[in-house]
């Protein structure tokens, strides 16, 4: 089960970043994450193929709209289809669990950059809702293992927890660089970090 925080959060109202996003023409004030994250790590080249799990509303989308260009190919992911059309991404329905990747890969034979911002249905139980963080995460890795071209780059949102720091082991045992970031969009409470692999090893 996914979670993601939309423009009609009443608790976001007077969120900074929340009316950023609205001035901008952004779907989600998530965007300033990816924003911040590619600024510092500088994920996107133009005419890229890009993989966005879990990727309603659909700002990342958006975003990476802007980075790769017209000739850039988008493949979001979610559980429903989204509301209107989101940088001319193709969205495939289903279960990150359980989708075939051959279904999210189409015609294209690799990716060059998988992003996840996937995570859970918050139960309010810190230990609970950590472990089912990690198991997005896990699940958003083996996939960007499997459909990445070598060289290509992966973010993934990762609430810390008792498997934290094997996770970025894991992450960097299949790509070049290894970084986590807290970008400053992150509500304060949060618990949430990016890892950020960065060069692919086939």
């Amino acid at each position: 089960m996914l979670f993601m925080a939309k423009l009609d959060d009443r608790s976001a109202r007077h969120d900074r970043f929340h009316q950023k996003a609205k001035k901008e023409g952004f779907l989600a004030r998530a965007v300033y994450k990816l924003d911040e994250i590619d600024e510092q790590h500088k994920l996107f080249k133009p005419g890229q193929r890009v993989l966005d799990l879990g990727c309603a509303p659909g700002s990342w989308l958006q975003f990476a709209r802007k980075k790769v260009g017209d000739r850039g190919v988008l493949v979001g992911l979610d559980r429903a289809p989204l509301g209107g059309d989101v940088g001319g991404a193709r969205i495939v329905v289903g279960d990150v669990m359980s989708i075939d990747l051959k279904e999210l890969k189409g015609d294209l034979p690799a990716f060059d950059v998988v992003l996840s911002d996937m995570a859970p249905d918050t139960s309010g139980i810190r230990s609970q809702d950590q472990a089912r963080s990690e198991a997005l995460f896990e699940r958003a890795l083996e996939i960007a293992v499997a459909v990445l071209a070598p060289g290509g780059n992966f973010v993934g949102k990762l609430f810390q927890g008792p498997d934290f720091k094997k996770l970025i082991e894991a992450v960097r045992a299949r790509f070049e660089t290894a970084k986590t970031a807290k970008p400053a969009s992150s509500r304060q409470a949060s618990i949430e970090q990016y890892v950020i692999g960065k060069g692919f090893k086939s």
